[in-house]
């Protein structure tokens, strides 16, 4: 499949995610619904990985889109298949930030709760990949106003990759609709697809 993207959502997320909504909403607009993944991640690392390890088997090499955990997750799988991935305020050894947080735990779309144990930290744990060094294969970007995560980490992390730090915003990343250009065409698909497409009407 070509130019086709896998979309990776962060902790406690859903594909009910707004960043997930308008992604979904523009290839469904372009006709390109087929060439897009939104897979419910299993809360456990490694069924997560299971799951997208299967996606990425059926799609060939898609363009990874992970958003926080699901950028942690990305870099993961990027770096084991050699493919390009886009990383939406990517966490950063996530393992070692849930000091403190273990117990009882509720999807934020799905009300769904589950227990976040020490197997879970160390699964995460055992995702852990050097930094990249491959700036053709990763864009980065970040928002200095995230409230979850400290920016800095991952602008250390992936310094050698394309950066891309906008002042003020959040976790979510706001003004994510109209940057969807600029992931389509790093994902491959044609300016011609979508150049008439109102992305701020998102």
């Amino acid at each position: 499949m070509s130019a086709s993207i896998l979309y990776i959502h962060g902790f406690n997320s859903a594909p009910a995610s707004n960043k997930a909504c308008q992604l979904i909403t523009v290839m469904d607009s372009l006709g390109l619904a087929d060439q897009l993944r939104v897979p419910a991640l299993h809360h456990h690392p490694r069924q997560a990985i299971a799951q997208l390890e299967q996606a990425i088997s059926e799609m060939g090499r898609p363009l990874l889109v992970g958003s926080s955990l699901g950028g942690y997750y990305a870099t993961h799988l990027a770096e084991r298949h050699g493919l390009n991935a886009l990383l939406v305020n990517p966490a950063v050894s996530p393992h070692r930030m849930f000091d403190g947080y273990l117990g009882t735990q509720k999807n934020l779309y799905t009300d769904e709760t589950w227990e976040l144990t020490h197997d879970h930290v160390a699964a995460l744990a055992e995702l852990e990949v050097p930094a990249p060094q491959d700036a053709q294969r990763y864009q980065v970007w970040l928002q200095t106003g995230d409230e979850t995560l400290d920016y800095r980490l991952a602008q250390q992390y992936y310094r050698a990759c394309a950066l891309r730090i906008q002042a003020g915003g959040d976790h979510g990343y706001q003004g994510f609709a109209r940057q969807l250009p600029a992931l389509l065409s790093f994902a491959g698909i044609s300016s011609d697809q979508y150049q008439s497409f109102d992305f701020a009407a998102l």
